[in-house]
C-alpha cells in the first residue's frame, strides 16, 4: 500500500507541470519550454543537491571522522563526488546554453529583430 502511494504521488507530481503545457502551440514553444523547465527547476535542484552531498562530506570528514579514519576517507570521497558533480553540471549547463543560443530554443532574437538605432543613410 505504501509502494503504491509512493509511486501514485512521485507520477502526481512530476505530472502537474503538464497542466501547464496545455498552451503550447508548436514544436518551438515545446523546446523552449522543456529547455526553460530544465534550466530553472531540474538545474538548481541538482545543484542542491551536489551542494549538500559536498557539506555532509565536509561534516563527516571534519567533524564526525575526528577519531575514525573509516569515516574520515568516507567523507573525503563525498566531498569528491560532490566536487565531481559541481563539474559535470556546469560543463552540462554550459554546452546546453550554446545549444540554446545556436538552435534558438531559448528565445534568442535573430539579426532581424535588432533594435534599429535610428541612423538612415541617404536619405
Amino acid at each position: 500500500m505504501k509502494k503504491a502511494l509512493a509511486i501514485s504521488g512521485t507520477f502526481a507530481a512530476f505530472a502537474l507541470p503538464l497542466v501547464s503545457l496545455a498552451a503550447i502551440n508548436d514544436v518551438s514553444d515545446l523546446g523552449k519550454t522543456i529547455i526553460d523547465t530544465i534550466n530553472n527547476v531540474l538545474v538548481p535542484v541538482l545543484f542542491a543537491v551536489a551542494f549538500i552531498v559536498f557539506l555532509w562530506g565536509a561534516f563527516q570528514t571534519f567533524i564526525l571522522g575526528a577519531n575514525s579514519e573509516e569515516v574520515k576517507e568516507k567523507g573525503k570521497n563525498l566531498m569528491l563526488y560532490g566536487l565531481i558533480g559541481f563539474f559535470v553540471m556546469v560543463s552540462l549547463w554550459g554546452l546546453v546554453n550554446i545549444l540554446t543560443g545556436t538552435v534558438d530554443f531559448g528565445g534568442a532574437k535573430g539579426p532581424s529583430d535588432v533594435p534599429d538605432a535610428g541612423v538612415r543613410i541617404g536619405g
